[in-house]
């Protein structure tokens, strides 16, 4: 884990955990970390929590907007 990483004081965080730690903004702190199946990304603040993201369904969400970005240019072309 990043020497930043390592602050967060929370326990969950496991120690094999690769991420980024983010301090700024809407939130009091946020962690995205991996493992070999998934990313994670968790946030403290008023609305603290960790969400879960296979890769596959990364993969999906990337599908989505790879269409959504062809539906657009389809209707810039055509307009």
């Amino acid at each position: 884990m990043s020497e930043q990483a390592s602050k967060v004081r929370n326990k969950a965080v496991p120690e094999w955990a690769e991420g980024l730690y983010y301090n700024k903004g809407m939130f009091s702190e946020a962690l995205v970390y991996h493992d070999d199946e998934s990313l994670f990304f968790e946030c403290r603040g008023k609305d603290s929590g960790v969400v879960r993201f296979t890769f596959e369904m990364v993969e999906g969400l990337k599908k989505v907007e790879e269409e959504d970005q062809f539906e657009r240019t389809l209707k810039t072309k055509n307009s």
